[in-house]
């Protein structure tokens, strides 16, 4: 079967989608730290300087809770908890009301309610958050998504083990992507950026490992 040039080549071994295929990581620089991390990602134990953190969960706001939690199923998340329940906010048919205490604490108006759940995959950390909100009034957050050329987090980071056949897959069930799989800096991966329902940004990153070894090993030591 011939070779499309503007595909990215399929070889060299890859992360198993058992392992690190689980990762869930924020995208930009901690990327290239994805192949050591995988394994600590998993982890609720506290690191980080101070040793006070653990794995959490990332917060993705929708405008349509079932059809978002229906898009990340496609991707291989499954429900961890139909509700976030330190909020008081759950998938019920109606919206439940934020206490006046946690929407201060979020920086959100008085009044605001929503739905929610917790979503994963396998069982991992982080974890993310779906979460509805509308006003007190029944009027939905009008803020559009972050896009890629924004500040702050602007999409996350799911590890694939063949991309070019994901890709296809997704495209199959109706997910829109920015481009064709494409060939990363030095072959050392190569990424394709599709949309959940209200744009939110998820990048697939397939990574050959065996080409990192000279970035993560720079001694050459053993």
């Amino acid at each position: 079967m011939g070779e499309h040039k503007d595909q990215p080549r399929r070889r060299g071994p890859v992360i198993s989608r058992r392992g690190m295929g689980r990762a869930l990581l924020a995208g930009g620089a901690g990327l290239a730290a994805a192949p050591l991390m995988a394994r600590r990602a998993a982890s609720t134990e506290a690191s980080g300087p101070s040793g006070r953190f653990g794995g959490g969960h990332m917060n993705i706001k929708v405008s349509d809770l079932e059809r978002s939690i229906a898009f990340y199923e496609r991707l291989g998340f499954t429900i961890f908890i139909p509700a976030i329940p330190y909020l008081g906010l759950d998938r019920g048919p109606e919206p439940k009301p934020l206490a006046d205490a946690l929407a201060a604490a979020y920086g959100l108006p008085e009044g605001a309610r929503g739905r929610a759940v917790i979503m994963q995959l396998g069982d991992t950390f982080p974890k993310i958050d779906l979460i509805q909100l509308e006003g007190a009034d029944g009027a939905a957050p009008p803020t559009p998504p972050l896009n890629n050329a924004d500040r702050g987090l602007v999409r996350i980071c799911l590890i694939s083990q063949d991309l070019v056949a994901d890709v296809a897959h997704l495209k199959g069930e109706g997910v829109a992507f920015l481009s064709e799989p494409t060939s990363g800096h030095l072959e050392l991966g190569d990424v394709a950026v599709c949309t959940d329902p209200d744009g939110t940004l998820i990048e697939l990153l397939q990574v050959y490992l065996e080409r990192w070894e000279a970035i993560l090993n720079p001694g050459g030591g053993g």
